[in-house]
């Protein structure tokens, strides 16, 4: 059965040494994470969903995460880019990506998923999107990104609340205070989640 890829919040301002929020080691992880994406097999993958942590100079003073983090991830900005390219996914694999103003990419209601490749393509929203794989019978799901501890954490908990079996290869994700193996000892023990 064909796996689903999500990629949480792999951009500059997180995965560049000179980032505004550089996440320790995680510079480390672009090149085997490119590396990884490229060898996806279409009969093997269901789509890959990029996620991007986007926020706003006007509104983030006011948000919580301005309470914890200095201002990141602007949009339109360098720090927002993605520093891996959907072009390095096989173009067989459909590529997804979505915008999250919070760390919980299943907190803010009413997101859409939107195609990465064509920006033209009619959105879906998000639960929409996911109670669409579990329909087809997708029901195994990698992880891979940054922060383990922060949003690639919530991502994992959201997808096991749907029901889907998580995976989070340790080598392609990096945490803040806690890495993977912690996360899912802690905060996942007896749940469907493989380090």
């Amino acid at each position: 059965m064909a796996r689903f890829v999500v990629v949480v919040d792999t951009q500059w301002d997180f995965m560049a040494e000179q980032g505004a929020l550089s996440v320790a080691g995680a510079a480390a992880l672009v090149a085997p994470m490119r590396a990884w994406l490229a060898a996806l097999e279409p009969g093997d993958t269901a789509g890959v969903l990029f996620t991007f942590d986007t926020h706003f100079v006007e509104t983030y003073p006011t948000s919580p995460e301005a309470e914890m983090f200095p201002i990141h991830c602007v949009r339109g900005t360098q720090g927002w880019g993605n520093m891996l390219d959907v072009a390095s996914v096989d173009a067989a694999i459909p590529a997804w990506r979505i915008e999250k103003g919070v760390f919980d990419m299943w907190a803010e209601p009413g997101l859409a998923i939107e195609d990465a490749r064509d920006a033209g393509r009619p959105t879906i929203p998000r639960d929409e999107f996911f109670a669409g794989l579990a329909a087809k019978g997708i029901n195994e799901v990698t992880v891979i990104g940054v922060a383990a501890d922060y949003c690639v954490r919530w991502a994992v908990e959201g997808l096991i609340a749907r029901g889907f079996a998580v995976t989070v290869p340790a080598g392609l994700t990096r945490g803040i205070e806690r890495q993977i193996d912690v996360v899912a000892s802690e905060d996942f023990a007896g749940k469907v989640v493989v380090v």
